[in-house]
């Protein structure tokens, strides 16, 4: 589990396919000595399992369901992405309750910057766009950010000047994609009232 809060800024150093698998290694500032082998880290939104580390550097593995839908597999040498180690018990929670678990991209339809903050309009997919609600709570690449508006299956975002230059959001344009995982409280209770 995760919160949301990005805590660091990593950087793809290295991509090995190895048969339906990608392993990648992520350039970061966290001490890779306290990182367990089969630790959870969301990089960029989604959880992936720690299978190495070395001196600033630790190695994940991508499957093919996450390579299928997540921007995993649009990552090359050089791309950034937001890190949040795995929430420990006792941990500040303050963004939102969030999984890891993507459950596929949105498109950045605009960014309007403010002079302070930035809006971001974003379109979700159809499947997903009932889950998402004024005032309530979406990760996208892994930060927990709040809804402002939405119309139909696109919905807006604004970024306070902390998030845009502590977080890999400075560099998110139009006709980008993101990570995107609904809030779990959202996809529960729209389930619920399924048996209505």
């Amino acid at each position: 589990m995760f919160t949301g809060i990005i805590t660091d800024v990593g950087e793809v150093a290295r991509i090995e396919p190895r048969n339906d698998v990608r392993r990648l290694t992520i350039l970061t500032r966290y001490d890779t000595s306290s990182i367990d082998l089969g630790a959870s880290i969301a990089c960029s939104g989604v959880c992936l399992t720690v299978v190495g580390t070395d001196e600033g550097t630790f190695d994940v593995e991508a499957a093919p369901e996450t390579l299928a839908i997540t921007t995993v597999s649009g990552w090359g040498p050089g791309t950034r992405i937001n890190l949040e180690r795995a929430l420990k018990i006792g941990d500040e929670l303050g963004g939102h309750i969030v999984q890891g678990h993507a459950d596929g991209v949105a498109k950045v339809i605009s960014r309007e910057d403010l002079g302070e903050t930035t809006r971001f309009w974003f379109e979700a997919p159809e499947a997903l766009a009932r889950f998402i609600a004024p005032k309530g709570s979406v990760a996208l690449d892994g930060t927990s950010l709040t809804v402002n508006e939405v119309e139909g299956a696109r919905f807006s975002c604004l970024l306070i000047p902390h998030t845009l230059s502590h977080t890999a959001w400075g560099e998110v344009r139009a006709g980008n994609v993101v990570n995107i995982e609904i809030d779990m409280m959202a996809r529960y209770a729209a389930r619920l009232a399924e048996f209505r």
